[in-house]
């Protein structure tokens, strides 16, 4: 069996909670939720981190990106620290998508280790975060640990499987053929993972559903695959969405995949037909190319310009 260049796979973790205290030492740790209208899920996201505070982790984030339902509210009262998009950043005009909030969150996020977990999961284990943490704690060559999980469809049960599909029909094939060092990432589009700050403030960071394969090209790029760890978080249950969003979704990831390859992209927004009654209705979703800028570049140019935001910057 082939040896594969991953930094660590973990497929039991062993940790105690003593144990991950004694190996974070003076280093801080935030914990940062990317939400979008998620009232039904949010508070539970928080609840299951919000035992650690104190302790393992130092900071408990929402970062929202412009709800309109009671996201932001049920966060706060679940005892979260919440900023909207805005608030994180103010001055730089915001974009949609997730990997814009995820940005943007660094601006406000303090850790040296920061953990992102998605919004939508539902009933999430308190073991997630100091399972992404345990590997970065223990190896200082990781600078990225992704979690992996079996992933049910809606209606499967707990032991179902079939979700992930852009995962398993598009991300892992177009990595298996374009870059085999990373073939044996399970999970590479998977919102729970960890990271060092130093890593990803020095990374510019792709729109929307491209964000998370960007941030696995550029640790690989940067460090390489021994930089890059993973650990099985169990069971990942959350809101699953139709093929034809997931198609949009899909159509980002590869315009981010291509240009973190150098691989030229065509452009063109991705035209769907969609049965309606008797008839079918075309829609063409947006494709964003445009990356932010690495955020430890951008805070040196806000220190060095009183606050002043470059048009470039606020504009695209």
């Amino acid at each position: 069996m082939a040896v594969s260049p991953l930094g660590a796979t973990v497929f039991h973790p062993t940790w105690s909670p003593d144990e991950l205290l004694e190996r974070k030492g003076s280093r801080t740790v935030s914990v940062v939720i990317p939400a979008l209208n998620e009232q039904d899920t949010v508070a539970g996201v928080v609840a299951s981190v919000r035992g650690l505070l104190g302790g393992l982790v130092d900071e408990l984030l929402v970062v929202d990106s412009g709800s309109i339902d009671r996201t932001v509210a049920d966060a706060r009262a679940a005892g979260a620290t919440v900023y909207t998009r805005e608030e994180a950043l103010p001055g730089v005009r915001p974009r949609p998508g997730k990997g814009e909030v995820l940005w943007r969150s660094l601006a406000v996020a303090r850790g040296d280790l920061i953990v992102f977990v998605d919004s939508d999961l539902v009933a999430p284990s308190p073991l997630f975060v100091p399972s992404l943490l345990a590997p970065l704690l223990a190896d200082d060559e990781l600078c990225l640990v992704k979690g992996f999980y079996r992933r049910p469809l809606a209606g499967s049960g707990p032991g179902g499987l079939g979700g992930g599909r852009v995962t398993e029909l598009l991300a892992r094939p177009l990595l298996t053929a374009l870059v085999p060092d990373l073939a044996d990432l399970i999970q590479p589009l998977g919102g729970e993972y960890a990271a060092t700050r130093e890593f990803l403030t020095a990374i510019p960071f792709a729109p929307g559903y491209g964000v998370e394969i960007g941030i696995v090209l550029d640790a690989w790029k940067r460090r390489g695959a021994r930089a890059i760890g993973q650990v099985d978080l169990g069971i990942r249950v959350h809101r699953n969405r139709p093929t034809h969003e997931l198609a949009a979704m899909s159509r980002q990831v590869v315009a981010t995949l291509l240009a973190r390859l150098g691989i030229p992209d065509s452009g063109v927004a991705l035209r769907q037909y969609l049965p309606h009654g008797s008839r079918w209705l075309t829609t063409d979703t947006d494709l964003d190319l445009h990356d932010r800028p690495a955020m430890a570049t951008l805070i040196d140019v806000l220190a060095t310009a009183d606050g002043a935001v470059p048009p470039e910057i606020g504009v695209h």
